[in-house]
């Protein structure tokens, strides 16, 4: 970079360089960021009485802001005396001070002083001060380290030949370094200067970048250590190796407010929309979401689990978005989906954008291609921005106009295109990476335009068949399988969003159900709660494939099973050793890593990838499974072959580790202890595997029977706690769990059992929340709280049913509805205190749980 003259800076000073102002954006979004600055001529002007030198008020106020931000950290590295620096500055404690040009830190010296430094610094002051004795506006100022000669005060000759005689006697003394500045020579006995000090600072900070500002020649040795995305600006004129330079203390304060609001702007996750209120578009494999006003804010490729192309959801406009609104932007008129289908219109006034993903590459065999679709039509003039980021926004990008039929993206690690016949591109500098821009009268090119961005092929030609085919072909595959469905006559159109939800989740490719399409989103805002839902939990996706089967639809569930039958496979004969997740290919997913470069949606850090749940016990998974074989073998009339294997192979590992503590249902990443519900799974795996051998003619080993009773008896005994009269989260412990539910749930108890019926009134008592249910309160080691979890609200309103309380199921279930967002997708979490979607969006286990109460109240009402 080259540092533009002070000359050419203009009355506003930093406003005049569009070079710095960017370079402050980028370097606002470093995960460690260390803003360090000299005092004199930087924070405070330069004034005839250095005891008078007082910071700029402005300049003070945004350090402290800077002060108190996350992963930020600020410094003071002044030639004055610590004591002096600090009585004068009077700068909070949370902003380092580091005095004597690196000598005397705020947490000690650098090193203590030897007996001999001692002396020698000695010596040094009181030469200093015989010289300064001759010379009228001379003045020393002792150091710990050493001693500052100012001659700010004298005249030119004078100072001029109080320098020479320092230069000439102690200067030349060993053991002695020399600094000289603006209107002062500083001696000390210690080695060391600005830059050294700016090291120590970024070791001990552990800083990923530095923004240092100073005005001085002592200030080159620190803008000399700047290396990578550091930033170094000079303040006023001379020589410097700064890439920046500013006219004068008043312009830092304007560089520091700026950095002010960008830096907060970035760790705050910038402009956050309510989670529940995306929509997701889905084409059987990928996904991507979209806010209400059609901006869209999250996809991956070329898998739902890789990196992501545009992650606006987790870090704001710069990690990635593709926004298309009219240029008058004003609130939307709605946003929904067409019926049956994964397309979503999303309308203003004289303006109506309709987006989907295009499914018919995947029929053809394409796996490798996500394929979005915009088709924007109206009459009135609309901006488009389109700025991929691949990776997570950790890959640097260019943007390269094709004639006139589109842009290319250059530097990503799969293809990407912009196909965009006509539309006039500007490709505008974003930090290290590149956008496009445009505006387009739609009443001038005749009232529609289509573009459409192309994942994983370098084809920007026009295709065939064309869009319109295309889009038919893709909503018929939706509304056909929509359209099967045997839906309840309680909110059926919310059965079947959800259902289609369910479908979108279901990664055709391999059969692999996802639990969400998302990562990170938070359980608590501004929380670390934020984990990675992009993989396939064995229990999530069997239920999610149970509730479809009870809706008619079997091809997810025999999906499933040619899924899981890869995964035992795998395992050589040994079940038990079935791990609680995998990722959509059916292996473990790699070691849980955290993307430092994002701030997080609403600034809730960190933004995860993987999950290290994959290496945990979790017992219960066999309950689910087994269910679900269950309900298939109900639905289709027989068991096939892999089904009779897998549930005798799952009896098999019930017998083995039953009995064993596990991590339980929730994950906590704590001790293993004997958790009640996975208990209950064990024992219904069993129960199942029994019923499908009487009802389907599979052969039963002989301990099974005796299996299922001393499970029961052992979970009925030690599951209850008679102090809470309740049946808890695990065996000798007092806390609730919601997932006791299933002790009634699974059957195990009947409902009128009144061990069943006092757990679901403990449990409403001390879980529930307004429209939602808590998992638990117990403190599982993890900072922070979270919301009620959507699918535990679902389970007691099932509950409730069971025990005779229909209406309070109803009440209930109504609750949760409304929970939904405007296209009534649900997140996984719901806070009742702010009304709000948590978690990770949208989420199988809460469209499942909807689902599931539905067709229970429906068969209450005696209907089909």
């Amino acid at each position: 970079m080259t540092a533009p003259s002070p000359e050419g800076l203009g009355p506003e000073g930093l406003s005049s360089s569009d070079e710095l102002r960017s370079a402050l954006t980028q370097l606002a979004r470093v995960p460690q960021l260390l803003v360090a600055c000299d005092y004199d001529g930087t924070l405070a002007p330069i004034v005839t009485d250095p005891s008078q030198a007082k910071p700029i008020p402005e300049s003070v106020s945004a350090l402290r802001t800077l002060a108190d931000l996350p992963q930020t950290k600020v410094a003071v590295i002044s030639g004055r005396a610590l004591r002096d620096l600090a009585a004068l500055s009077r700068l909070p404690s949370e902003i380092h001070l580091v005095g004597s040009h690196g000598s005397e830190f705020d947490v000690g010296f650098t090193r203590a002083l030897s007996s001999e430094d001692q002396r020698r610094r000695d010596k040094l002051v009181a030469e200093l001060s015989a010289i300064a004795e001759r010379y009228e506006g001379a003045r020393v100022e002792p150091k710990p380290a050493g001693a500052a000669l100012h001659t700010r005060e004298a005249s030119q000759e004078d100072a001029d030949e109080v320098i020479e005689a320092v230069r000439e006697g102690p200067s030349t003394w060993d053991g002695v370094q020399t600094t000289e500045g603006k209107a002062v020579i500083d001696l000390s006995v210690v080695t060391t200067h600005k830059g050294d000090a700016l090291d120590k600072l970024r070791h001990q900070l552990g800083a990923s970048a530095v923004l240092f500002l100073g005005d001085d020649v002592t200030d080159e040795n620190a803008f000399a250590h700047l290396h990578g995305p550091d930033i170094g600006v000079r303040v006023g004129t001379g020589t410097t190796r700064a890439s920046f330079r500013i006219a004068d203390p008043e312009d830092v304060a304007k560089l520091l407010a700026r950095l002010v609001d960008s830096r907060r702007s970035w760790l705050q996750g910038e402009s956050a929309q309510l989670i529940e209120r995306h929509t997701l578009l889905a084409d059987g494999a990928n996904h991507a979401l979209l806010t209400p006003d059609a901006r869209l804010t999250w996809m991956c490729h070329p898998r739902p689990d890789s990196g992501s192309v545009f992650a606006d959801l987790l870090g704001g406009e710069h990690a990635g978005h593709f926004t298309v609104q009219p240029v008058n932007a004003g609130i939307p008129l709605g946003q929904r989906y067409v019926a049956g289908t994964m397309t979503v219109e999303t309308r203003w006034p004289g303006l109506t954008i309709t987006d989907w993903l295009d499914s018919t590459l995947r029929r053809r065999g394409d796996l490798n291609a996500t394929v979005l679709v915009r088709e924007i039509t109206g009459e009135i003039p609309v901006k488009l921005t389109f700025a991929p980021r691949p990776e997570f926004g950790q890959l640097p990008v260019q943007l390269q106009p094709v004639g006139g039929d589109g842009i290319r993206v250059l530097g990503a690690n799969e293809p990407i295109s912009l196909r965009s016949p006509g539309v006039d591109w500007r490709i505008e500098h974003d930090g290290q990476h590149t956008l496009a821009t445009a505006t387009v009268d739609l009443a001038k090119i005749g009232g529609s335009l289509i573009l459409e961005m192309r994942a994983g092929t370098e084809d920007i030609g026009e295709w065939k068949p064309a869009i319109k085919v295309r889009r038919r072909t893709t909503e018929a595959g939706w509304r056909n399988w929509s359209d099967s469905l045997k839906l309840p006559s309680i909110e059926p159109e919310a059965v079947s969003r959800s259902a289609l939800t369910l479908r979108a989740l279901c990664y055709q490719p391999t059969g692999a159900i996802l639990a969400a399409g998302t990562t990170s989103l938070p359980e608590e805002l501004g929380g670390v709660r934020n984990w990675d839902y992009r993989f396939c939990w064995i229990r999530d996706a069997a239920m999610t494939a149970n509730a479809l089967v009870d809706i008619g639809s079997l091809q997810e569930a025999e999906a499933y099973f040619e899924y899981v039958s890869g995964i035992i496979e795998r395992t050589a004969g040994h079940p038990e050793r079935l791990a609680p997740l995998y990722d959509i290919e059916g292996v473990a997913p790699s070691p849980e890593a955290i993307i430092e470069t994002l701030p997080g949606y609403a600034g809730a850090r960190p933004v995860r990838i993987n999950n290290a749940a994959s290496n945990q016990v979790q017992l219960d998974v066999f309950g689910p499974v087994a269910m679900l074989i269950e309900a298939v073998a109900q639905r289709r009339g027989h068991l096939s072959d892999f089904e009779q294997s897998v549930m005798a192979s799952m009896v098999e590992a019930v017998e083995k580790r039953w009995h064993e503590p596990d991590h339980g249902i929730w994950e906590a990443r704590q001790a293993p202890r004997h958790h009640v519900y996975s208990k209950v799974m064990c024992w219904v795996t069993v129960d199942r595997a029994l019923k499908v051998a009487d009802h389907f003619g599979m052969e039963s080993g002989a301990t099974w029977p005796e299996l299922r009773d001393s499970i029961a008896k052992n979970v009925l005994e030690l599951g209850w706690n008679d102090g809470v009269g309740a049946y808890t989260a695990a065996y000798g412990h007092d806390d609730l769990d919601a997932a006791s539910l299933w002790v009634g749930l699974s059957g195990l108890l009947a409902p009128d059992d009144p061990r069943y019926l006092k757990t679901v009134l403990k449990i409403e008592a001390g879980l529930r929340s307004g429209p939602t249910v808590y998992r638990y309160h117990r403190d599982d080691g993890l900072p922070g709280t979270e919301g009620g979890f959507i699918l535990c609200a679902a389970w007691l309103a099932e509950a409730y049913m069971q025990v005779g309380r229909r209406t309070d199921a109803e009440e209930l279930f109504e609750q949760i509805l409304a929970c939904a967002g405007p296209t009534g997708l649900l997140p996984e979490q719901w806070d009742p205190i702010a009304e709000r979607g948590l978690g990770n969006h949208p989420q199988a286990y809460s469209h499942l749980g909807l689902i599931r109460v539905a067709n229970l109240l429906n068969g209450q009402n005696g209907h089909v």
